[in-house]
């Protein structure tokens, strides 16, 4: 009942920032003329920047929002990423409640922004020479959805909203169960290798829950692993970004790219820092 109960939080918790993505979407679609639609696709060299000083906020909300734009192609690879690496979702709360220096703090949230900041132009650079961008298709999104949304704004914005939340409740439900009876203290002695460390926790970070932030943050804060395996989980991790790209974004072997993409990125973030702090 315990997990029943937080999972129904957590989930609820996310459910404004979903109905406010929704909302813009949909008024973007009903709203704005291809003139307008033209200078958001453009606008874009802005975009790392601006999320991941957003992302750096102590919640995973906006990597929801990052992924519901980016299926519907109002934001770039780019600026998807670096929303997704400043992300610290359940680090800094449970860092702050926990005694930790305001100056590491501080340092670890910067350097977070400013591995989103570098990384996602470097991508955003690589993806467009290589993968020209498509152009805003906000309704096949909506199509997708079959939320027939031809009437107002309100309507399909809710409906695809409760959808969502009730997506993320039953996965993360099954998840946080899965995660009550995972032991991670055979890791630990692999976790303090370098390189190795690195790795492991990138992988832990991966999965779409706020689970892996709150284990690495303990394992961090209880000296099991070192700051290299923390920023590697913790950039990797965007709390249910991820699982809501996979939902929306139908382009299965595009997402299995930002996955891995993600994934390297967090790890060379996490080795990176060693030589830093």
């Amino acid at each position: 009942m315990e997990i029943l109960l937080d999972t129904l939080i957590d989930s609820l918790k996310l459910f404004p920032f979903l109905f406010a993505t929704y909302l813009c979407l949909e008024y973007i679609e009903h709203k704005t003329s291809d003139k307008t639609a033209e200078i958001i696709k453009k606008a874009g060299w802005s975009g790392p920047l601006v999320g991941s000083l957003c992302g750096a906020l102590p919640q995973c909300g906006f990597s929801v929002v990052a992924a519901n734009f980016f299926a519907a192609r109002v934001i770039g690879i780019g600026t998807l990423l670096a929303i997704f690496l400043s992300t610290s979702d359940e680090m800094l709360p449970i860092m702050i409640s926990g005694a930790v220096p305001p100056l590491l703090i501080t340092q670890i949230v910067l350097y977070k922004i400013v591995c989103g900041i570098l990384f996602g132009y470097l991508v955003t650079f690589a993806w467009n020479k290589y993968q020209p961008r498509p152009h805003i298709n906000i309704e096949q999104l909506c199509a997708a959805e079959n939320c027939h949304c031809e009437t107002s704004i309100l309507k399909p914005a809710l409906y695809h909203s409760i959808r969502i939340t009730l997506f993320i409740f039953i996965f993360t439900l099954l998840l946080n169960y899965a995660m009550s009876y995972l032991n991670l203290s055979i890791l630990t002695d692999y976790m303090r290798i370098p390189l190795v460390g690195e790795l492991i926790s990138g992988l832990i970070g991966l999965i779409p829950n706020c689970s892996s932030s709150v284990i690495l943050t303990q394992l961090y804060m209880e000296n099991y692993i070192s700051i290299g395996s923390l920023l590697s989980g913790s950039l990797v991790g965007g709390g249910v970004g991820l699982l809501v790209l996979f939902r929306v974004n139908r382009r299965f072997k595009e997402n299995l790219k930002i996955v891995a993409i993600l994934y390297i990125c967090g790890v060379l973030g996490g080795l990176f820092s060693r030589l830093i702090f």
